[in-house]
């Protein structure tokens, strides 16, 4: 498997760099536990935080399966598939938390980079997957795409939470206005 072994770089530096943040992603979170809370929701970590945790879970189990010394690409094209069309629907479950949740009201951003773009980016992941056994090689250019997009969602919207505590829900807590 060629053409899957020339991948072996990409998956280690974005699997590597998928496992440090979901690591320091606990740490944040830990830290911002222990500070009071003056509402709390968990609806809105449903729709908000979970998700950042689930896309960089995915690009760490999908780089490890992509670096796994594979016979062929039908079996791993079909760990594709079902990650994809798992992801599909873990987004559209996203969508209906962030609807439904009542803390925070989704702007623009939220939209984009917790609902439009994990979704095309499992859609990629199962394009990919069907597009294996003709397409080899573009297959694998979605497949690191999709990836490497998920991880980009993924520090993007860690970013976005940690700055939102800190200058939203901390200045509402200690009584200065916004």
């Amino acid at each position: 498997m060629t053409a899957l072994a020339a991948w072996q770089n990409f998956y280690v530096i974005v699997g590597s760099s998928a496992g440090a943040l979901i690591g320091l992603q606990f740490v944040v979170m830990s830290l911002i536990a222990d500070r009071p809370a003056i509402r709390t929701n968990p609806q809105a970590g449903q729709a908000f935080a979970t998700p950042t945790i689930v896309h960089f879970t995915v690009v760490l189990v999908l780089a490890a399966l992509m670096s796994a010394p594979w016979d062929g690409i039908d079996a791993i094209s079909m760990v594709w598939g079902v990650g994809g069309a798992g992801g599909i629907g873990y987004t559209i479950l996203v969508i209906r938390r962030m609807r439904g949740q009542t803390l925070y009201k989704p702007e623009f951003e939220d939209w984009l980079f917790h609902a439009v773009l994990p979704l095309a980016a499992y859609l990629m992941v199962a394009a990919s997957a069907y597009a294996a056994r003709i397409y080899l090689r573009e297959a694998l250019f979605g497949v690191g795409a999709a990836v490497l997009l998920l991880l980009l969602i993924g520090i993007h919207n860690a970013w976005d939470a940690v700055t939102y505590h800190m200058f939203v829900v901390r200045t509402r807590d200690s009584g200065r206005p916004q």
